[in-house]
């Protein structure tokens, strides 16, 4: 009866040693993300009057969609790690409450962020993630009643995330996260400020990624 307790009190170290191991990145470590992701912008932008009508907060929004997300990131200790986001130029159709399509408009937003793991006794490793987003804004086709609109070429905010990766085995984990991002955009109509769009989206993120 001594002994198997023993054998199962060995086993039982020797299973959390491995999940503690696997939970940790070594320095040094690169790891690469390929996910999905849910663009969700927060669509919240000020009131403005406009072909004679007023429009009420939040009259602009931008459509919502799935995008794919290539991430690489470099260990600088078990727990840090900076990590960059990528994706192809994305194009998004653009509306006015009262009003309908206004157009499309296309962008690239890369983050760059610091990244710290926490140590658990599981395969499950929680963390989050702080940085900078900078997102250009190109192919502005945007027109209301026959008046071209336009946005700033760019925007520069922070990134806030949070995440969870498993652990399948030493090289491959699956992995969800959760990021805001403070993006902006004043919305001009012949030069003269019609509106500021609060974009925030929301990034969820689902996929795997490979240590090496």
């Amino acid at each position: 009866m001594k002994i198997q307790l023993l054998i199962s009190l060995a086993a039982a170290i020797a299973v959390t040693s491995i999940s503690a191991t696997l939970s940790a990145a070594e320095p040094g470590a690169w790891e690469v993300k390929i996910r999905t992701a849910y663009l969700k912008p927060a669509d919240d932008s000020d009131a403005f009057s406009a072909l004679g009508i007023d429009f009420a907060e939040g009259a602009v929004s931008v459509e919502d969609k799935w995008i794919p997300e290539l991430d690489i990131a470099y260990a600088f200790t078990k727990n840090l790690l900076a990590e960059l986001v990528l994706t192809i130029p994305q194009k998004h159709d653009v509306y006015l409450a009262g009003v309908g399509k206004l157009g499309s408009l296309e962008h690239l937003p890369p983050t760059l962020s610091l990244v710290y793991q926490f140590d658990t006794m599981s395969g499950f490793t929680p963390y989050v993630s702080g940085g900078l987003n900078f997102t250009w804004i190109t192919n502005k086709r945007l027109s209301v009643a026959g008046i071209p609109l336009d946005l700033e070429d760019h925007s520069l905010g922070v990134a806030l995330g949070t995440g969870v990766r498993y652990d399948l085995n030493e090289k491959w984990d699956l992995d969800a996260s959760v990021k805001w991002i403070d993006l902006e955009s004043d919305v001009l109509a012949g030069g003269a400020k019609l509106t500021s769009a609060q974009l925030d989206p929301l990034l969820w993120s689902f996929g795997a990624s490979y240590r090496f």
